[in-house]
């Protein structure tokens, strides 16, 4: 296992070098995404002008958010970002890679066996961000670029363009076909076997 830095976009050979199992420092630019932007993007949505997800890695997560204003202008503030859980978006992650050139996928309890496959045939990673660590993640946020679908989707299911600073995840789904959570559950599954004798 090592200790990766990575600031997206980010190329496939850098997501090609990662392995199940390494620890990530993400910089940059990430993009939210949950529910309703998987469903509309892939029934055939397009992305808003302006958002280019190629090379990016989106975020399984609707971020708590504090809306001001300054000087006459709308400002927002994100005071927690855990990730939600991301088995629910197995239908649409694979076509999402595969369309819009996605490296990275971060979110909460792993994915299956299709956005496995998609990650080995497009070079991509899925990312595990620890649950109930929202106010640690908040903290890695430097600001919001801007925010799409707020009005069509409401403010957890937007997609928000963050500036993040070491932004810490687990890869446990690889571009090699590695998956933590296969071998838990295999490992697992042993274990009960043996148990019951």
């Amino acid at each position: 296992m090592a200790q990766v830095r990575l600031t997206t976009p980010v190329d496939e050979a850098s997501i090609r070098q990662l392995r199940a199992g390494d620890e990530v420092l993400i910089s940059g630019r990430l993009f939210t995404g949950r529910d309703a932007v998987h469903q509309y993007l892939a029934s055939g949505g397009a992305l808003p002008s302006g958002v280019d997800l190629s090379g990016g890695i989106i975020y399984h997560c609707g971020p708590v958010v504090v809306e001001g204003e300054e000087n006459g202008k709308k400002t927002y503030r994100i005071t927690a970002a855990g990730p939600t859980t991301s088995i629910r978006e197995e239908p649409y992650q694979a076509d999402l890679i595969a369309k819009f050139g996605l490296r990275g996928v971060i979110g909460k309890g792993g994915m299956g066996l299709k956005t496995l496959g998609a990650c080995e045939s497009h070079g991509a990673v899925y990312l595990h961000a620890v649950g109930g660590a929202a106010q640690v993640y908040a903290a890695c946020i430097l600001g919001v670029e801007a925010v799409y679908f707020k009005d069509e989707f409401g403010s957890p299911e937007a997609i928000w363009v963050l500036q993040v600073k070491d932004f810490p995840c687990i890869v446990t789904m690889d571009s090699h076909g590695g998956s933590l959570h296969e071998e838990v559950q295999a490992s697992s599954l042993d274990k009960l076997k043996a148990a019951l004798g």
